[in-house]
């Protein structure tokens, strides 16, 4: 599933492939991927508009125009990219923009979860981003910290994982970050120390400014993450069995040694 790093890597791609372009064609090869606006009006609305510079909150993508804003979710299997319009289509390319000077930006998505949106104006993104918590890449200490504190309840892993509490992770970042901070995801939110609160987001800094270059969670042999799926997983660190489990639903990988 695109984590922020990811939704990073789109924004840059939206950023050089459209930013300064104007929309000269929208075609809406599967509607279903559309949220609140049919293909015509999708059209309508973007046909003739220039976009300017992209924004990205969490797992969020902001195509900005001079008029109408249109949003990105990714899901679990969406991407962004950047085409000459000769270029032939891929069976999952679900809306394609033609853009000034043989540019085309193609919205791609296998299982189509979530898709796209138009705001109008800036309370109809606000509207759609209500209830996210702040980025985390962009959000300070302070603010870190009165999200957590807010958010008692549950296990870290889910806090962290929780859009509301804090927007852009996902379940590999959520456990790689608590592996560099030594932290069980199985911890109760409310009995982290300040020092554990502090160490949670120099890892989580550390970790995402590490992973944005490479537009994903990179699977690095000396990072949890390059072991999770390995047969019989090993910790990178100590060497001791990892273990999994299902938290929230979600696939769960720590080190009982080094995350006591």
């Amino acid at each position: 599933m695109p984590e922020l790093p990811d939704v990073e890597g789109f924004r840059k791609v939206l950023e050089s492939c459209a930013k300064g372009r104007v929309v000269r064609h929208v075609d809406v090869r599967d509607p279903g991927v559309l949220h609140g606006v049919t293909a015509r009006r999708l059209s309508d609305a973007l046909e003739g508009q220039r976009f300017t510079a992209p924004e990205r909150h969490g797992k969020w993508l902001l195509a900005r125009t001079g008029g109408p804003t249109l949003m990105f979710h990714f899901g679990m299997t969406g991407q962004l990219l950047c085409a000459h319009p000769d270029d032939t289509a891929e069976p999952h390319d679900r809306v394609l923009f033609t853009l000034a000077r043989d540019r085309q930006l193609r919205y791609r998505d296998q299982r189509k979860l979530q898709g796209l949106w138009l705001a109008d104006d800036e309370s109809e993104v606000a509207r759609v981003l209500g209830r996210l918590g702040p980025d985390a890449l962009a959000v300070d200490r302070e603010n870190f910290e009165a999200a957590l504190a807010a958010h008692p309840r549950g296990s870290i892993k889910t806090v962290l994982t929780d859009q509301t509490v804090l927007a852009g992770l996902g379940n590999l970042l959520a456990d790689e970050i608590l592996w560099r901070a030594s932290l069980p995801p199985s911890s109760p939110a409310r009995d982290l120390s300040e020092a554990d609160r502090r160490r949670l987001y120099t890892h989580m800094r550390r970790t995402l400014h590490s992973a944005i270059p490479t537009g994903r969670v990179p699977p690095r042999d000396s990072w949890l993450t390059g072991h999770r799926d390995d047969p019989a997983p090993v910790c990178p660190r100590c060497g001791s069995p990892l273990r999994r489990a299902r938290m929230a639903g979600r696939g769960t990988v720590w080190c009982p040694r080094c995350q006591q």
